[in-house]
């Protein structure tokens, strides 16, 4: 049994208990284990566009070497270091979101949903046989903080270069 599923059947027990607290905490598990899936996606994109990116320099550093241009060189090099600057703010922008990513940012909705398929397929109602559970704004303030500091960040970049 994967460990997706171990969480699903956790959940499944958990409303046919009417245990509301221990089947949102293995929905917030759940989720979080979807979170860093899409996350490991987006490095693997990241990292293939370094890798093109660096074989591109390689190439063209290797033939203005050939040239010995002593402008074109100093070009190249500044042209490389204001590339290697943006890469390296992406990069610290993705690894901030990776570090980030808690279900802390799942609309309520879609836990609701959830919440609800799974009552279904256990044969439970969740308006009747549990309470309602109270929606929290944390989450949704840590992550438009988060967002603030790296836009600012990022406004800050052009003048840095």
């Amino acid at each position: 049994m994967s460990n997706m599923e171990k969480h699903l059947f956790n959940l499944k027990f958990a409303i046919q208990k009417g245990n509301m607290e221990n089947q949102v905490v293995n929905f917030v598990i759940m989720s979080a284990h979807a979170d860093a899936v899409a996350a490991r996606f987006q490095t693997a994109v990241t990292v293939g566009k370094v890798t093109k990116f660096m074989a591109g320099v390689v190439k063209s550093v290797d033939a203005t070497l050939k040239t010995m241009n002593l402008e074109k060189i100093s070009a190249l090099m500044a042209k490389f270091e204001h590339q290697f600057e943006t890469l390296k703010v992406q990069t610290q922008q993705m690894e901030d979101r990776m570090s980030s990513t808690t279900t802390l940012t799942t609309p309520q909705n879609q836990v609701d949903m959830l919440l609800q398929e799974s009552a279904d397929e256990v044969g439970l109602d969740l308006n009747t046989q549990l309470p309602q559970g109270e929606t929290c704004s944390l989450g949704t303030s840590v992550a438009w903080a988060e967002e603030d500091e790296l836009s600012q960040r990022l406004a800050r970049f052009p003048e840095q270069v």
